[in-house]
């Protein structure tokens, strides 16, 4: 028990590394056969694209507000039944419905009920982790929660694609929802520590507002840091969100790849992503200046390996690259949540973070279109150079960033010590 105690932090955060492993491949598995199930519906390859859309919607349009939520109720509860809500949201529901009583309009409805759990999930988690860990293993538990998401890269679509083939979708997204409980079940034991504190658990519209201005106003006004910080995640999500997105088409274009190539190709982003978060444990006591440079070295990196990708058509170098790809990309944020709960007092982390991911969700989005128009007009190594510059903008950034904080340092905007 001491060792998995040692690897896992504490025992309330090895509970929620467990849930999160299986939440995390319940994830992976759901995102092909949910696109594989509405495309069997409705036999539209743009139909199935708005699937996509109305996922990531819910954060853009609602995090401000769903950070006050956060704030205001328990972390564990609201954890739990977000779990519960997805399970029963991807799989019970298509289920027990017949698909051929199934019109598009309710997919769409599911689907952005879906995004909606996990909009509310995300912040609750990264919100969660200061309850759980000491300070200086906020970075190693953001880096260990980024591990799971490296798992269900690499577990979730093979395991999705072989139950498809073998049985269909329809019965995958079942099977999946019992995983999505079973995630649940593992946070049933966690406690999380008494200095949690809602800001103010008053009823009514007044306290909700004032609340949802004071996170609005502290994320962008109040801390410099927490500004910077924005403005730098928001440059990366542009870049990784159109590189992620645009993937199978550069692969095609770039590499000659078919489907199954490409899906091989795309396992080794996840491998990169499982090395940068192995490492980044390591680093966890390193200092903020050193942290942040860690980033720029990492994002240089990555674009360097981006703009590899254009000189090329080994799938062995290639692959070769996305690891560097994905390092790069692992490396940004579990430092970028740790800073935010280092920097935020503890009753107003769900408030920061929901601000930070309705942002970078949105520059995700602008970046997605900016560079599907740039690969159509102009050519996909157009495309994969501008992602590259993307990167390297960020790698400075980064290190200017670094430089500040060793400089004028950090301040807390919490009473933490």
């Amino acid at each position: 028990m001491s060792d998995t105690h040692r690897w896992l932090l504490t025992r309330d955060f090895g509970f929620m590394w467990w849930s999160q492993v299986l939440s995390q491949v319940a994830e992976g598995v759901s995102k092909l056969a949910l696109l594989w199930f509405v495309y069997a519906v409705t036999g539209s390859p743009l139909k199935t694209t708005v699937i996509g859309l109305l996922q990531t919607l819910p954060p853009i349009l609602f995090g401000p507000f769903i950070g006050v939520l956060v704030d205001r109720f328990p972390k564990k509860t609201i954890l739990i039944t977000s779990d519960v809500a997805r399970g029963l949201l991807i799989g019970l529901i298509p289920c027990l419905v017949p698909i051929e009583h199934f019109t598009v309009e309710s997919l769409y409805v599911l689907t952005f009920l879906f995004g909606m759990a996990t909009a509310v999930f995300v912040p609750t988690l990264s919100s969660a982790v200061p309850f759980m860990v000491a300070r200086p293993q906020f970075t190693a538990a953001n880096a260990l929660l980024q591990s799971t998401t490296s798992l269900g890269i690499i577990i979730g679509p093979a395991v999705s694609g072989l139950g498809i083939a073998f049985s269909g979708s329809q019965d995958v997204l079942c099977v999946n929802a019992l995983t999505y409980f079973a995630s649940a079940a593992c946070l049933l034991p966690i406690r999380l520590r008494a200095t949690e504190q809602a800001p103010d658990s008053s009823a009514g519209w007044r306290p909700f507002i004032r609340h949802l201005l004071e996170g609005l106003r502290y994320a962008f006004l109040t801390h410099r840091t927490l500004l910077i910080l924005i403005v730098l995640a928001s440059i990366y999500t542009f870049g990784s969100g159109a590189f992620t997105t645009l993937f199978p088409v550069f692969g095609r274009q770039l590499l000659g790849l078919g489907p199954v190539e490409v899906g091989y190709l795309w396992s080794w982003l996840g491998v990169g992503l499982l090395l940068s978060s192995i490492g980044l444990i390591w680093l966890s006591a390193w200092d903020l200046h050193k942290r942040l440079l860690a980033i720029a070295v990492s994002c240089a990196l990555a674009g360097l390996a981006v703009v590899g990708l254009t000189w090329t058509d080994s799938v062995g170098v290639a692959s070769a690259y996305v690891v560097c790809i994905g390092i790069g990309l692992g490396t940004w944020t579990p430092i970028a949540w740790g800073i935010i709960q280092e920097v935020a007092p503890p009753g107003m982390v769900g408030r920061v973070m929901a601000v930070y991911t309705a942002m970078a969700t949105a520059t995700s989005m602008l970046g997605m279109s900016a560079f599907g128009w740039v690969a159509e007009s102009f050519g996909s190594i157009t495309s994969v150079l501008g992602i590259g510059g993307v990167m390297g903008v960020l790698a400075w950034g980064s290190a200017w960033f670094g430089g500040r904080i060793r400089t004028v340092g950090v301040t807390e905007g919490g009473n933490r010590s």
